[in-house]
Parts: C-alpha cells; structure tokens; sequence
C-alpha cells in the first residue's frame, strides 16, 4: 500500500506537457444586449475559470481536450450550464436576467453541478453571508442554516448539529480532507477560523458512500477561499467588532496568480471577553482567543493540477463553570484549553482525453491541552472561593479595576509554573483516490478508495482516552444517469476500521482502561433520482445506508470528562451504527418566487449514547455508554418571495423541525428545538457613492422544548430579533466594504435547549453588535 501511495504521489507532482488550448468567448444580456461584466466562466471538473471584463469578453488558457460541462453564473442572472468540446471556435452565450439567487457549483457532491442539477440537495452559503448576519464563530454562523443548529459552551466553543445528530456523526472537511481533531468531546470546538473559508456546503444525511465511516448525520464542507484571477494581484484587511464581548477579529490578505502558479496567504487574530447575557451578567471564563495561518501554492498547466495548502489555527478558551467575577478582562483563566491544529493538504488532479484522476492527500497533527488549578485540599479551595465571590459582591463597585489587575497579575505568575493537566496528540494522515472514468452514453462513474491512519498520544496526568492506532480502509464507486427529465445517481462501498488501544493503569483501580483491538466492517449504498416535472418544479427522492464505528471515548473510557461534568465508562464490547434514510424533497421556482419541502426519517440500529447509572465517583454523576435502535424524522419548509417589479425586495421564511426517540418510546437527548426564521431583506446594486447596497429585519422564534430525554428539563420558547445594514465604497483603485449586523436586539435572557451550561441555569449570550470593516486592494 505505501509503494502504490509513493507511486501515485510522484506521479501526480510530475506535469504532463501536451499541446495548449485556449477558450474564449463573449457574455451579453439576453434583454438588453448589454455586455455582463463580472461574470464567472468556470470548468467544474478542470476546477478552473476566469470573469468576463468590461466588455463581456473572457479567455481561459492551457485547457486540455475533450468534452466538459461549462457553468457561467452572474449576480442577477438565471446560471447557465452545458456540455461544451475542446479545442472550440469562439463562444458567444447570452444570460437570462433573474431575480433568483445566483446559483453556485456543489463541491462537496461527486460530479460537480448546480444545485439544480444535482441529485442530492446541499445546502450552501458563503462565509462573507453568514458574517452579514453577525455570526461571532464559524460554529455560530452555519446555524443560520436550515437544519442546521449549534451545540455551544459559551461562545467559543460550538459543534455543527445536523438533524439532531452531532460530534463523531458529523463529519467536517476543510481544504477537502477529513479534519481530525478530538470531535467526540462534547466541550470540542470546530478549531478552524472562518476568515480564509470561501464558503460552507451542508450535506443533511448518511455520506458514507462518498466519505466513510462517522458520516452518518452528515458533512459540513468547508471550501476555502479561491486563488486570484490568472494575471492579477489582490489584498484584503479587515476587521470586526463585537460590541458584547468586546472582541475583535482581524486578519489580513494577499493572493497573486500567473497563468500556471498561484499562491494565496491569510494571517487572522481573534479576542474575546466574557460574554453578557440578557440580564447583563457576565459568564466568568467563557473569554478566548485564536490565532489562524492559512497559505497555499497551486500548478496548473492544461493536462495537470496540484494544490498544496497548510492551515495552522491555535485555540486558547476558558472552560466556564459558574458566574463569578464580573470582568471584561481578556487574559485567560484557569481552567482553559489550548488547541493547536495543523493542516497539511495535497490535492493533485491529473487530465486525461475524457477523464481524469484526483489524488488527494492530508496529514493532520492535534494537540489539545487543559489547563487547571491544581490544590492539595479541594474542599478548601472551594471554601475559598466561596468567600472571595462574597467578598467580590460587597465590594464589585468600589474595587472592580484594583481586582482585575491584581487577578491578571496572579494569572500571568501562575501560568508560568503550571503544566497541562491533560495532553494529547493526535497524528492523522488521510488519502483519497478517485479516478473519473471515460463516460459511457449518458453515464459518468467515479471509482476510489480512502484511508486513513491515526495515532493518538497521552502525555499529561488525565487520561481521558487510551494511546491506541487506528486505520481505515474503503473502497467504493458512484454513477451518474442524465436524461432529459430524470437524473438517476447510485453507489456502493465497503469499509473496514481497526481500533487498536494500550491498556492504562491497574485492573481494579479507578481509571483503570483495558485494551482493545477491535475491527470493524460495513457494506453500504446509495441510491438517489431527481425529476424535473417543469421548468419550475423538481423532486428529489434519496435513499441511503451509512455507518459509524464506536470511537475510543466510547469504548475505554473509565474517568472524570471535567468538561461534561461527568464521570464516563466506557463498553468495549460496543458495535456498528448502522442507518438507513430516506429523504424526499420539492423545489418550486419562477423569477419571483422560490418555495422548497424537505422531509426525511433516519433510522439508526445500535444507537450510542450516554445514560445516567445513578450512582457518582469523585463528587461526578456516573454515566454509561450502552446501545440501543432509535429513529429520527423531521424536515424543513422554505419560501423566499422578491416581487415583481420590486426585485430589490426579499422576503424569506423557513421552518424546521426534527424528534429523535429511541426504540423504548424516550426522547433522544441534544435535539434542538422547532423553530421558524422570517427575514425582510433588501438589496440595491448600484449607487453614486454606495454601491451593493443592503439592509435586513429578522425574527427567529424558537418554540418550547418539551420531548426531552430522561435526564434533560424542557427549555423555554423564546424569539430573537436581529437587523443589520451594510455597502460598498469605491475608493480610487480599491473598495471597502462596510456593515453593521446586530443579534438579539431586544436583550432577551434566554436558554438554548443545545447550550451545554444550560444545566448550570446560565443564559445565552445578549444583545451585540458586529461592525466590520472590508478593504479590497
């Protein structure tokens, strides 16, 4: 397996230098006439494009032969898609003026198409979108997302939950390889800035087909941010300022791209205070900061691509455990992690007459460190504590400046000397292969394989998972049918994962965690059509299988998870999650009106969660993992109206709703509530001074929480109110783009059924205001 991994490798870095070809052509306005500056011209499988210019005009060199889909796509314009041969004569193309959003290429699905021409639906949003919407964390912006919601401690930490499912059944993938990065926590963050992220692709279901094992919820695809034109430079600063938090993020960038080499650079740093509730209580340690590097350097000739991109990110977040000292101090406090990830990708595509081969290689390294406050005698730290809050109570007002620079200068003493009371690191190296074969008729096919092995590493005292290996192995193929009114897709895949643990500690003592060595094998399939009844009207119908392999918290864990509040224990004698789902979905479209229905039920055999023992160990209640069936159903309903002739006028509503039961008739734990969004938008392109004009209402209302497990309480209702403005200056040969976006105007003080302090009775964040700031160069 290493030699035929070498081989590919240096066969992939080696260009292969055949005969140029060129296309180029001309955009206009199907009404007017008029030439479409700024359109895209893109080759989804070349992965390769350019902008028309003032006169419409476009050119694309060292293109390979053979025959490719084109896609052209313009803001205010219906997207335009079609199979197109080169070498090709001149190529003129008119666009349909549309008031529809403009549609975008699906990356993260197997054959690169609109949203429209796809089989399976996915949800994309770009990550400039979610920021208009004041989102603080890339984890809090892709909750604007239809079924998609947050599962948070504090600010700084958050997991994507889609559907109901998060952690090991979500899968995440950045610069197109699995991330890796200790996600079976519940307190683990997603450990990526989402300055450098071009956009965000939601896939609602089992992905196993295409991505493996833990893929059984779905993946959040994160797309980063594209190299320059070919021929041109560009720079970008900005900034943004969170009024509740008192944070900022800033991050500066600079890309060039020649006509074959490309490179691309992003530094960004991010600070944050406590957070402030509705009812202005500051939530003591929920502070944290990052520092993110992303950079990259592409090669691209008419027969080969390779893209090498390094993302370094380091994470430093308060772990909070009640409300107590009330300051807007950003300096760290015990307890804290500290999370460094590296991202090392390697993605190479090799182009043949009518097909093609993509090799994509990651290496991950992970190291997450907890920080606490060590004392000999517990009872007596927290007696003292207990006094200081007292006394920081009587006194707040009249010490409040002496006390933070006094509790500061402790910190910076103390941090010098402690050591990280947890210390992991976890090592991953991916591989993915895919080769698109020639089409035959009206089929495109893909066959491949993937893999990955793992190695995680305990250095500090806590252990909360063994020092084990693990590798995976999958090999699978997918097949694409187009014909005129049905889209047919389908597939197979076989996995195998091997989890090989160490034993830690002494048999009969607590902690003690004994070896594993287990494998684990899984057969699964997809099977996908898609109807287009009308020009307006289309169905989608998907059925697929997909798989999880129990991870090691679940299998070994036998300790104090300080994060949770809980004492774990694992069950080494765990299987296979294995679910099937069924998702049905309609989309209904003119020039003015959009409206889309989306159901599904989700079926999972072998469900792994947590259950309360009822007994307790080192003061935590003791939880075990155990198995049993459960099922999950639900959907999301849509509507976005802009008027006729009023095309500057959006009005968007979407709804959604998932349960979760398990197969004795009990609630699933962590499932969000129903909630409704209704959004009054409105959007002016031109201007004399201002230019892409914007400004938004909108109300999100969440209802009451009732179907809860055992050992979860009901959640309140509540309704958050946000609004926001925002345009672009020209200034000279540079832009800025300025916006103002606040959420929760009102102040409400309210509890998110999926906030991990929700047990403590501590509220989510308040009112705040994000002022950003973007200069284009």
């Amino acid at each position: 397996m290493r030699k035929l991994l070498i081989t590919l490798l240096f066969v992939a870095v080696s260009p292969i230098l055949l005969a140029q070809n060129q296309f180029s052509g001309n955009v206009k306005n199907q009404e007017t006439g008029e030439a479409v500056f700024s359109a895209t011209v893109y080759f989804p499988r070349l992965e390769k494009g350019t902008t028309t210019d003032v006169d419409g005009n476009f050119t694309i060199k060292n293109l390979p032969s053979g025959n490719y889909k084109l896609v052209v796509s313009s803001i205010g314009f219906t997207s335009y898609s079609k199979e197109v041969s080169i070498p090709s004569d001149n190529f003129e193309l008119v666009l349909k003026p549309s008031a529809v959003e403009m549609e975008e290429v699906i990356v993260s699905t197997p054959f690169h198409q609109l949203q429209s021409e796809n089989v399976m639906r996915v949800e994309r949003e770009s990550v400039s979108e979610l920021n208009k919407k004041g989102a603080v964390t890339l984890a809090d912006g892709i909750s604007q997302i239809a079924g998609v919601e947050n599962l948070s401690t504090g600010v700084g930490i958050g997991k994507p939950v889609i559907r109901g499912l998060s952690s090991n059944r979500v899968l995440t993938y950045t610069q197109g390889v699995r991330m890796e990065n200790q996600q079976f926590g519940g307190e683990h963050g997603l450990g990526i800035s989402s300055k450098g992220i071009g956009s965000v692709e939601v896939i609602k279901g089992p992905a196993s087909l295409l991505y493996g094992s833990d893929a059984i919820g779905g993946v959040l695809y994160l797309n980063p941010e594209q190299y320059a034109s070919a021929g041109t430079t560009s720079a970008e600063v900005n900034g943004d300022y969170f009024s509740n938090t008192l944070g900022y993020q800033a991050s500066a960038m600079a890309k060039t791209s020649g006509e074959k080499l490309k490179f691309i650079a992003r530094g960004s740093l991010a600070e944050h205070s406590d957070y402030e509730t509705g009812n202005s209580e500051r939530v003591t340690n929920t502070r944290f900061n990052e520092k993110d590097l992303k950079t990259g350097i592409a090669y691209q000739n008419e027969k080969f691509k390779s893209d090498l991109r390094y993302n370094f990110n380091r994470s430093e977040i308060g772990i909070p455990e009640e409300i107590g000292e009330q300051t807007t101090s950003k300096t760290l406090m015990l307890p804290y992690q500290q999370i460094d990830n590296h991202i090392l990708s390697l993605d190479n595509k090799i182009y043949f007459a009518n097909s093609s081969l993509d090799a994509k290689f990651g290496y991950q390294f992970n190291n997450r460190k907890e920080f606490e406050d060590h004392h000999d005698h517990e009872d007596e730290h927290d007696e003292h504590a207990e006094e200081e809050h007292e006394h920081e109570e009587d006194h707040a007002e009249e010490h409040e400046d002496e006390h933070e620079d006094e509790h500061a200068d402790e910190h910076d003493e103390e941090s010098e000397e402690v050591l990280p009371a947890l210390d992991m690191e976890l090592e991953t190296f991916n591989y993915n292969i895919k080769y698109n074969l020639p089409k035959l008729g009206k089929f495109e096919t893909i066959a491949g394989i993937q893999g990955m092995w793992q190695s995680n590493v305990n250095t500090g005292e806590e252990i909360l998972i063994p020092d084990a290996n693990t590798v995976d192995f999958g090999v699978f193929a997918t097949t694409h049918l187009h014909l005129s009114a049905w889209d047919f897709q389908a597939g197979l895949r076989y996995d195998t994962r091997n989890i090989d643990s160490e034993t830690h500690g002494h048999e009969g003592e607590t902690g003690y965690m004994e070896a594993v060595d287990r494998t684990f094998n899984s057969v699964n399939g997809a099977f996908g059509a898609k109807y287009q009844f009308s020009d307006q009207l289309n169905a989608r119908l998907n059925l697929a299988s997909g798989f999880r392999a129990p991870n090691l918290a679940e299998l070994t864990s036998n300790g104090s998870h300080h994060g949770a509040n809980r004492y774990e224990v694992g069950n080494p004698e765990l299987d296979n999650e294995q679910n099937f789902q069924v998702d049905l979905s309609l989309e209904w479209r003119n020039e003015h009106f959009e409206a889309f229905a989306n159901a599904f039920h989700n079926t999972i055999n072998d469900y792994i969660y947590l259950t309360p023992t009822g007994e307790s160990i080192d003061d935590n209640p003791v939880f075990d993992f155990v198995q049993d069936d459960a099922e999950l159903y639900g959907g999301e309903v849509g509507v976005h109206v802009h008027p006729h002739p009023w095309d500057w006028m959006h009005i968007e509503s979407s709804f959604e709703t998932v349960t979760g039961k398990r197969d004795d008739d009990t609630y699933l734990p962590l499932i969000p509530a129903n909630s409704i969004t209704n959004t009054f938008r409105v959007e002016f392109n031109q201007g004399e001074i201002i230019e892409n004009k914007y400004a938004f209402v909108r109300l999100k209302n969440v209802f009451d929480k009732e179907n809860t497990s055992n050992f979860e309480t009901r959640t309140g209702g509540y309704s958050l109110l946000g609004a926001g403005f925002g345009g672009r200056v020209q200034l000279a040969d540079s832009e800025v783009q300025i916006s103002v976006n606040g959420n929760n105007l009102l102040n409400k003080t309210y509890i998110s059924h999926l906030s991990r302090l929700k047990t403590d009775g501590i509220a989510n964040i308040g009112r705040n205001i994000m002022v950003s700031l973007q200069w284009f160069l």
